[in-house]
Order: structure tokens, then C-alpha cells, then sequence
């Protein structure tokens, strides 16, 4: 049976019919140290919105919220993967941050077992609703769920091992103040994981403002007092990219 996509999302995920925009790119020889907001005209994907001359993407509604439950998420995402590469042991606290419908909350719950915590954080109360339904049929006793802000995860200070974003990080309207929110809710030695759809990549079937290079993220990470620590590219579209706080 063929899947039917919402309408949002079929707006926010599929195939581009343009390649990567060039224009959309922080400028050669750019100045890092200026000021990271700034505005262009509105992309068909995009909110006219940019962060160091990066198009901010549309955020991917919760109407749209059975796309990510879908079977195919397996064959294109390979969790298992995914999971292997967050290396993670019981009793660990790791926030899931735009976590929507509980996707990768769910199979870290079991990995950190009852003695860890998953901070399940979203901005979306209908987001939040999902998961606090399906976590306590599933009698995921482990996850807190987090209504977050635009601008704030609120996560509690130095209480979290890991921070996880699965093709979040692209459409955070405030990158930069969530990241220090994310960056405060760390441990020391705490390590942040960005999974993006690979923009050097033309044959991931993705549009491109939904997705990032490397250096992109990279470039981004370290002006929050972050480290790279190595990037995982096993993934089929997505690169995993890890960071560890100073």
C-alpha cells in the first residue's frame, strides 16, 4: 500500500526539484563573530529567517505526526545504527530534544533502563500530549516529558549525560539560545549529538533546507563551547555528528 503524506509534510521533507542553493550558504570569508540573525527573502521551505547566512526551515507540524512513526523510518534511518553510535549505558540521563511523538525516546528508554531518565522535549504541546499517552501504555516509567519554548528547552542544569537532536536542529528558530540551553543542561564531559540529513550528499532525496553539511553543523557547534568529538556517516541519509562540553 502506498503511503499517503500530509500535506505539511510533503512541504517540509520530500525531494527538491532545485538543487542546493549556493545563495543559501554562509558567504567566503564571512566574519563568525557577527551578529547571527538576519533575514532573506522567504524560501518556499524556509521562514525568511537566517543564522550565519543559514535559511531557517519550516518546523514540521504535529499534524504530520503519523510521518514519523512510519515503517520505512527503519530502511532509511536505521535506528539500530543510530543507537549503537549514541553508545549508551543504563542509568544514563538523555534528553530527546524535538522528540515528537516519543520515536527515539521509546528506544532509549529500554537501553537506560529504570535507573536513567529520558527528558522526552518538545515545543509542540500536542507533541508532548503523544508521548505522555504512549510512554505510560508502554509503562515507560523513565520518561519526563518537557514543554520547551522557542527559545529554552528547560531542561535542569548539569543533569543530562547526552543530548540528542534527530533532524531538529535545522528548524530551531533560535538555534543559538537553544543550544546554550542545551549546552547548561550538561554534564561536564556531557555530549551533544546532531543527526542531519547530509547536505554534501545530492543523492539523499531530501530538500535542501532540511538538510546540513558537516562543516555546517561543526561550524555552529563550536561557538558554544563545544568540542567534536567524531562524526558517524553509517547512517543511509543522515550523518551523526558528536560533540562532548569542554
Amino acid at each position: 500500500m502506498q503511503t499517503r503524506y500530509p500535506a505539511i509534510l510533503l512541504a517540509a521533507c520530500l525531494i527538491a526539484a532545485l538543487p542546493y542553493g549556493a545563495a543559501r550558504q554562509p558567504a567566503a570569508g564571512s566574519d563568525a563573530t557577527a551578529a547571527p540573525y538576519g533575514q532573506t527573502a522567504r524560501s518556499r521551505d524556509g521562514i525568511g529567517k537566517t543564522y550565519l547566512g543559514r535559511e531557517i526551515s519550516q518546523v514540521m507540524g504535529w499534524q504530520g505526526a503519523d510521518w514519523l512513526d512510519r515503517a520505512d523510518r527503519v530502511k532509511e534511518e536505521r535506528p539500530d545504527l543510530l543507537l549503537e553510535g549514541l553508545a549508551l549505558k543504563p542509568g544514563m540521563t538523555v534528553a530527546d530534544v524535538g522528540a515528537g511523538t516519543g520515536y527515539y525516546t521509546w528506544l532509549i528508554s529500554s537501553r537506560v533502563g529504570d535507573g536513567g531518565k529520558v527528558y522526552a522535549v518538545d515545543v509542540q504541546p500536542e507533541m508532548i500530549r503523544m508521548i505522555k499517552e504512549r510512554m505510560q501504555k508502554r509503562g515507560a516509567g523513565n520518561v519526563v516529558p518537557v514543554l520547551a519554548s522557542a527559545t529554552d528547552t528547560r531542561l535542569p542544569a548539569a543533569s543530562v549525560d547526552l543530548a540528542l537532536m534527530v533532524d531538529v536542529y535545522h528548524e530551531l528558530e533560535y538555534p543559538a539560545e537553544v543550544l546554550d540551553s542545551i549546552v547548561s543542561s550538561l554534564k561536564p564531559g556531557g555530549r551533544v549529538v546532531f543527526v542531519e540529513y547530509r547536505a554534501e550528499d545530492p543523492a539523499v532525496p531530501i530538500k535542501p533546507l532540511h538538510k546540513m553539511s558537516e562543516a555546517q553543523i561543526r561550524g555552529e557547534a563550536s561557538r558554544h563551547g563545544l568540542s567534536w568529538e567524531r562524526t558517524i556517516n553509517s547512517l543511509p541519509w543522515q550523518h551523526m555528528v558528536i560533540f562532548r562540553r569542554d
